[in-house]
């Protein structure tokens, strides 16, 4: 979990440079504390002409002849001066520091929720959205490392000029200094019960842009059937009705933030004229002199910039809790199971065999999607699995990549548990071509390669398997051809041929191929097969499909209804038997048996 203690333990292993930015703080309030010091001495010691100390002091750096009251008041300006602008040097210094620091703590932070978002489950993701998940690595880590960047620096800074300046009032008058003292903590209570109020206005209006983010992401992967559909403006118009629940939401954590701030100032500037009255009544009523009474003016002004920030630092600690409390709560999404690896069951060369014995799996309490599933996929041929929409075919492909899990039953891999073989050693052996796959705003060679290493030979080689060489050399720029975003420049044919192209590169012992070649024209998909069939030798092949002349393919067929195997055999056997697969194909097999008995005395005609 990210909390307080998580971000001190980070902070420490910048000990060397938070010791060098708390040393130059120091110094910066050193410098910078004394300087309405000098206000007595200006009034007290030369326009009330009461030398002391000070004009002692003075009188090191003039020589003799300058030792008059416009000298010394021209040499006082000229220390001042240097000592704001030495302060104000080592400030920046010093936030230069704690930047670096805030930096590199953020970006431990993001590569901590990075690590998680590889780690979420695909239910997480599918019931959450990207959208949503995502938006804490922007706003949520942006408004912690604006507050331990930006205000620890200042928090720092702030706390030891109070402090500096509390002692030396205490110093000149110590019924006075006390009395600030006692000021101030009300004030902070004050403060801090109008930010718990604050706390949760941010806490809204994170989740406000949480909410939009999602819809937002939603709406533009959707633009293309939305338009299509003719709803492009009512989504646009929810987008609307997102975006001003944000400035509703926003405007509220502004302007009583800003309100909670500008009332905790409101009473310590109230402490401050009490203060001031009684620094007057001081000078009536003991031996405080008209300087030292503007002295302590100067540092309850001086105080004014410090206290503030201060006021503020805590508003801002309201907002990072929060953040922290929305990160958290991304951090505790259910995780992907990843079981160690405890056997190795492949075997160079060979392919893999994949047995599933009693399964059972359901995405919710109410209905299973696969009861007591049964089926062999034998190693190194081509298994078809057919039925209708919602018998479980992709279920079982997501269960054997592990992208659920289970609920009763086995699946084995070459006679071994999965959980013994661990998903991402598996996944390493195979490659999943989908109806719909997923390509990047980039080049073709990129979503190719997916940024692995491959020669030009080895992709052109793909490419001519996968029916989409002469496609890419009419490409502009060929492999280095921008294909836009989710590969818009392409036609769904076409993206579905670089998948596999890319299948090709990864040269798995276990392909699954989901409705891969579903948007190809007959012909493409018969030369596409043709040049598959020598690749796809003595690999093991899951083919998912509805197209007949995918199916027909397969070397077995198991035909799911229900999440249960109803059929099993090769195409010539189930279509002559009675059953889900005759309805499903019987007709068009006769309507191309029929087909080809037409076409048959035409083509001897033009033969003779």
């Amino acid at each position: 979990m990210i909390n307080w203690s998580w971000l001190i333990k980070q902070a420490k292993h910048h000990r060397p440079r938070l010791v060098a930015a708390n040393i130059i703080a120091l110094v910066a309030t050193l410098i910078s504390v004394p300087i309405p010091l000098l206000m007595p001495l200006m009034v007290d010691e030369i326009l009330l002409d009461k030398p002391a100390g000070g004009i002692q002091f003075l009188n090191v750096f003039l020589p003799e002849s300058l030792q008059q009251p416009t000298a010394y008041i021209l040499l006082v300006l000229l220390l001042v001066v240097l000592m704001r602008a030495g302060s104000q040097a080592l400030n920046i210094l010093q936030s230069r520091q704690f930047t670096l620091v805030a930096k590199d703590i953020t970006y431990k932070m993001r590569q901590h929720l990075i690590d998680k978002l590889g780690r979420i489950s695909m239910r997480q993701y599918e019931e959450r959205g990207s959208g949503g998940i995502t938006s804490h690595l922007i706003t949520d880590v942006e408004t912690i490392d604006k507050f331990v960047g930006d205000t620890l620096s200042r928090f720092l800074i702030g706390l030891l000029t109070v402090v500096g300046t509390a002692a030396i009032l205490l110093w000149l008058n110590w019924q006075l200094g006390l009395f600030i003292l006692l000021v101030n903590p009300v004030v902070i209570y004050a403060s801090k019960m109008m930010g718990n109020r604050v706390k949760t206005l941010k806490k809204k209006e994170n989740q406000a842009f949480e909410k939009f983010q999602q819809r937002l992401v939603e709406t533009l992967d959707g633009i293309y059937q939305l338009r299509a559909a003719n709803r492009e403006r009512d989504f646009l118009t929810q987008l609307k009705s997102s975006a001003n629940d944000i400035r509703h939401d926003a405007d509220k954590y502004a302007w009583q933030s800003e309100a909670a701030g500008r009332v905790s100032f409101l009473l310590f500037l109230i402490g401050f004229e009490l203060f001031r009255a009684m620094a007057m009544l001081m000078v009536l009523f003991s031996d405080l002199t008209i300087g030292q009474m503007f002295a302590v003016f100067g540092y309850l002004w001086f105080m004014l910039g410090p206290v503030q920030e201060l006021l503020g630092i805590q508003f801002a600690w309201y907002s990072a809790s929060a953040a922290m409390q929305r990160l958290n709560g991304l951090i505790a999404l259910e995780e992907e199971v990843r079981p160690t690896p405890k056997v190795n069951p492949f075997n160079e060369g060979e392919a893999l065999q994949i047995d599933v014995r009693d399964l059972h799996f359901a995405y919710d309490e109410d209905k299973e999607v696969l009861r007591d599933l049964n089926l062999t996929i034998p190693s190194g041929k081509r298994v078809a699995l057919v039925g209708s929409s919602g018998g479980g075919k992709s279920t079982l492909i997501q269960l054997l990549l592990g992208i659920y899990q289970k609920d009763r039953g086995d699946i084995f891999v070459n006679g071994c548990p999965i959980e013994d073989v661990g998903y991402e050693a598996l996944r390493t052996k195979m490659a999943v071509v989908l109806q719909h796959p997923v390509l990047f705003n980039d080049t073709l060679r990129h979503n190719l390669s997916l940024g692995a290493q491959f020669s030009d030979k080895e992709l052109w080689q793909a490419l001519e398997i996968a029916q989409m060489a002469d496609v890419t050399q009419r490409l502009t720029d060929g492999l280095d051809t921008e294909i836009g975003r989710q590969g818009i420049r392409l036609s769904g044919g076409q993206r579905q041929r670089l998948a596999i192209a890319r299948m090709i590169l990864a040269n798995p012992e276990f392909v699954i191929l989901d409705e891969a070649t579903s948007a190809l024209d007959t012909a493409t998909e018969a030369a596409l097969h043709t040049a598959l069939n020598q690749f796809l030798a003595n690999r093991t092949t899951l083919i998912v499909a509805h197209r007949l002349s995918a199916v027909k393919e397969a070397d077995l067929i198991y035909v799911l209804e229900d999440g249960q195997v109803s059929q099993t055999g090769t195409h010539s056997e189930l279509v002559n038997e009675e059953g889900l697969y005759q309805t499903l194909y019987g007709s068009v097999q006769s309507a191309d048996s029929s087909t080809a008995n037409e076409q048959l005395p035409v083509a001897r005609l033009n033969v003779k």
